[in-house]
């Protein structure tokens, strides 16, 4: 395992010096500057979408209130009272029965 302290900082700033001599490099080579334009150009449009996405926390929570809200102006007032219970309806009577006869 490599020892801690000062390697490892003369190895982050050798990737450092080595990533930069790379960008530099880059402008040197045909169609470089294309690359580093078209790059330069997507961290913009990346920062523009960090921005965005930030403010979407906030439209969430005021949808959930409102969500909410409505949900409160949905529900009845109150308990709902119970339906008045009609009196059942009565039977008519079978007529006597009569002897047959015969």
């Amino acid at each position: 395992m490599a020892e801690q302290g000062g390697d490892s900082k003369d190895l982050l700033t050798r990737l450092a010096d080595a990533g930069d001599q790379a960008v530099q490099r880059l402008g040197d080579v045909p169609g470089g500057k294309k690359v580093t334009d078209a790059v330069t150009g997507m961290r913009d449009r990346v920062d523009e979408l960090q921005k965005r996405v930030r403010t979407l926390g906030k439209l969430e929570k005021r949808v959930k209130n409102l969500e909410k809200r409505v949900e409160a102006l949905e529900k009845p007032a109150g308990k709902p009272k119970p339906a008045a219970r009609k009196a059942p309806a009565k039977k008519p009577k079978p007529a006597p029965k009569t002897p047959k006869s015969g």
